[in-house]
């Protein structure tokens, strides 16, 4: 059902550091941030030959990562992103083998502009996992 892994999503406290680290250290091509205040975060998008890392800061007040980097306070991996070709299609099948979607079930517009679903940690090893329609 999954396809090629999409993205590993790392919080960050000092996004410009992080984004210096990857750039300047590692040698990736690296985005600009990108504030999406939707989604509660500003992100930085590295792109590597495989895959692609996205450096995550909190946006707002509100922001779903925040409570992540107050626990976390050097940051760390947040989240796996798996491509899927119908997301409502794997949606269904992994409620009916009693994994859990996060929030309302509903797929929600993410920051590549495609419709993703979040899965509950506790049912996938302790990791966060995002599902994007391919």
């Amino acid at each position: 059902m999954i396809g090629k892994l999409n993205h590993v999503a790392i919080v960050v406290p000092d996004l410009p550091a992080a984004t210096a680290l990857y750039r300047d250290t590692l040698g990736a091509a690296v985005s600009q941030p990108v504030d999406l205040p939707p989604h509660g975060v500003t992100v930085v998008f590295v792109t590597l030959p495989n895959t692609k890392i996205e450096l995550l800061h909190p946006f707002g007040e509100k922001s779903p990562i925040a409570g992540f980097l107050e626990k976390n306070p050097s940051g760390g991996i947040h989240h796996i992103c798996y491509e899927v070709d119908d997301i409502l299609a794997a949606r269904d099948r992994l409620k009916e083998q009693g994994a859990r979607v996060l929030g309302d079930g509903e797929p929600k517009i993410g920051a590549h502009d495609k419709p993703v679903l979040f899965l509950h940690p506790k049912d996938f090893c302790g990791t966060l996992v995002e599902l994007e329609q391919a």
